[in-house]
């Protein structure tokens, strides 16, 4: 009866633990202060440029981003799927 228990012990243990591993998401997708892929970057440039943003008008600078900034992130909640 030994034989048979402590290998199934074992397989049991490995199962769960490879099943946990799996189970839990990526922390990633959540974390707003993890670093971003470059493709992410430029689309977010993108979008402040589609708002209205031109890093070369530097003497509008503070109200031309703020500004921007408003559009992207009024964009960005439209956008968002609506969670109940």
């Amino acid at each position: 009866m030994n034989t048979y228990s402590r290998p199934a012990l074992i397989a049991l243990l490995g199962a769960s633990s490879v099943a946990s591993a799996y189970g839990q998401p990526s922390m990633q997708s959540y974390d707003p202060s993890a670093p971003k892929a470059r493709a992410q970057v430029i689309a977010e440039l993108n979008e402040w440029f589609a708002a209205g943003f031109n890093p070369q008008e530097w003497y509008y600078y503070p109200e031309n981003a703020l500004s921007a900034g408003r559009l992207v992130a009024q964009r960005r909640a439209e956008t968002a799927p609506i969670q109940q």
